[in-house]
């Protein structure tokens, strides 16, 4: 019962491999850790009294990503948490986000299709809402133009995924 979770040493990430130990699956995290530190990877091993297999890849580098997929087998599924998360950057460096956070959504599925892995959890945002005309927001309120690049990556990413056959759930935090 392997789960890959990508960006997985992040705050999100490294409880929901904890929770996934607690679950009786096998995590296998992907990440870079370029909004982390691999503190993280040794907190997890600590809590979870386990030795948590862990890459340190960037998920839009298909080689190395396609290289775990090739060393690990027998996948369930994958959590795909790695992404830039700053509004504030994207608005400054909007190619960063288009290339970091839908290129390695790209390369994920790339590798899910070639192994034959359907099910995935994609960690999106609000975001995707843009100014929504009525209040509260539900998840079937209609998508409105992001105010912000890093928004339109996750509008565009989980247009894809609404778009493929797989099994997808796209979590779309608040804060």
């Amino acid at each position: 019962m392997k789960i890959i979770v990508t960006g997985g040493a992040g705050y999100i990430g490294s409880h929901t491999v904890v929770e996934l130990v607690k679950s009786g699956y096998m995590p296998i995290i992907l990440d870079n850790l370029s909004n982390t530190d691999i503190r993280n990877i040794d907190g997890i091993n600590k809590i979870t009294r386990k030795n948590i297999k862990f890459y340190n890849i960037d998920c839009t580098d298909s080689n190395a990503v396609k290289s775990v997929f090739d060393k690990e087998k027998d996948i369930l599924g994958i959590i795909h948490f790695a992404a830039f998360k700053s509004v504030e950057e994207s608005v400054r460096l909007p190619k960063k986000y288009f290339k970091n956070n839908i290129g390695s959504l790209e390369v994920i599925l790339e590798q899910m299709q070639q192994y034959n892995i359907d099910n995935i959890i994609f960690s999106s945002s609000c975001t995707v809402y843009g100014s929504p005309e009525k209040l509260p927001v539900t998840e079937n309120s209609p998508f409105k133009k992001a105010e912000s690049p890093y928004g339109e990556t996750k509008q565009i990413c989980e247009d894809i995924l609404n778009r493929s056959s797989l099994k997808t759930v796209s979590l779309r935090y608040f804060n």
